[in-house]
């Protein structure tokens, strides 16, 4: 690395794009992952949509009792 750069002709915020959505990765158990996997693998659907219909359910039901 130089000791010292030349941000003279910098421009903040170049790359910001205020309304873009990040995806944030989510991690599986090896055996959630494996039972989950079959499931979808039987529906002919990705792992991302049967996990996503069972989280959608799970907030329902903690709705439904208050949290």
């Amino acid at each position: 690395m130089k000791k010292q750069y030349d941000f003279s002709k910098a421009e903040q915020g170049k790359f910001f794009v205020p309304a873009a959505q990040h995806q944030m990765p989510i991690y599986l158990d090896g055996e959630v992952k494996k039972f989950f996997s079959k499931a979808a693998s039987k529906k002919k659907v990705g792992l991302d949509k049967v996990v996503n219909t069972i989280l959608r359910k799970e907030m329902e039901m903690l709705k439904s009792i208050g949290l």
